[in-house]
């Protein structure tokens, strides 16, 4: 039976679509094309829904076996500004998804979730036996639906994997899918829209952190390597193997200005840029400890900042168009 990626036509979730059909399974999109986008779902069947819509669900649930939830809503400063849409898509329709799902006999539940759950750690690399304390209703709503996965398996035997993402970054290398968000609030494509033109000049926010060059660390993970966990993470519980929360990292950190540095070498274009302050809730840095992931799904990442801007760059370049027009 197929797969169910619910916001498969998203940035993640489209690329999670194709690493199942490389691996020989079926994928069926589900998705309300909100903030999706119905290019990135050609070549699949695409059900247009919304996760809160029960009867909807009911319909398409009947005819997979599992479940991978990537539609959730995702910015941090947007979480902060206007939590109550957070904690209704992200909380109570994911509620719906789950129970859907439940009602529906599938019993094997991929979640998308985020590094943000552990807040502002004092410790690095992260662990997963790090405190999940988080500092903003993003990573409060994603924490929200860990405990219901959690609660669901030890109650109904709904087995699951929570995969703690770091920075996904970088596209397709097929260049047919890739990043695409209105406003784009990442590093790596607002820097290259700066250089484009797209854009004005791009803002980094604070250069006086506790890191060697005083801006930000973060772990950038290339999206098809994230992809590939997951369809590793399916084929883990489906064996029978038990549900488990994992952090998807490269384990290595990268400042602001080693990507922007990166960026200007891949492009030969200098990036518009101009120093802001601090953002209020911005931990100086984020990396994680993915020796877990690697023990349990035998799984490492396998490409380098310097794929990740390439791949990121052949997109920006030409990817979106073609794609748009396809």
């Amino acid at each position: 039976m197929p797969i169910l990626v619910v916001g498969g036509a998203g940035y993640i979730g489209s690329h999670a679509a194709r690493a199942l059909r490389r691996h020989g399974y079926e994928a069926i999109v589900y998705d309300n094309l909100s903030r999706g986008h119905a290019f990135l779902a050609k070549g699949f069947e695409l059900v247009v829904g919304d996760i809160s819509d029960r009867t909807a669900l009911s319909r398409v649930m009947t005819r997979v076996n599992a479940v991978m939830h990537f539609a959730a809503h995702s910015q941090v400063g947007e979480s902060v500004q206007n939590p109550r849409i957070y904690f209704q898509n992200n909380a109570e329709a994911g509620l719906a998804l789950l129970n859907a799902a439940l009602d529906a006999g599938v019993r094997s539940f991929i979640f998308s979730s985020t590094c943000a759950v552990y807040g502002m750690p004092q410790k690095m690399p992260i662990t997963e036996d790090t405190p999940r304390q988080p500092v903003n209703p993003y990573g409060t709503s994603k924490l929200f639906f860990e405990n219901a996965l959690e609660a669901y398996d030890r109650a109904y035997g709904m087995r699951y994997m929570s995969l703690r993402y770091f920075n996904a970054a970088g596209a397709d290398e097929s260049g047919e899918i890739g990043e695409l968000h209105d406003p784009e609030t990442h590093l790596i494509p607002a820097a290259l829209k700066a250089i484009t033109g797209e854009r004005g000049e791009l803002e980094l926010f604070g250069a006086d952190y506790p890191t060697p060059d005083g801006t930000c660390v973060r772990d950038y993970i290339h999206v098809n390597d994230l992809a590939d966990a997951h369809v590793l993470a399916l084929k883990h519980i489906e064996a029978g193997n038990s549900s488990a929360a994992l952090n998807l990292g490269t384990g290595l950190g990268c400042s602001v200005k080693e990507v922007i540095a990166m960026i200007e070498e891949v492009t030969g274009s200098k990036v518009p840029r101009r120093m802001g302050p601090r953002r209020p809730g911005d931990p100086p840095a984020l990396v994680a400890d993915p020796s877990h992931a690697q023990a349990v799904l035998q799984w490492k990442a396998k490409r380098a900042l310097r794929e990740i801007v390439q791949t990121a760059w052949a997109w920006e370049q030409g990817g979106r168009q073609k794609a748009r027009q396809a």
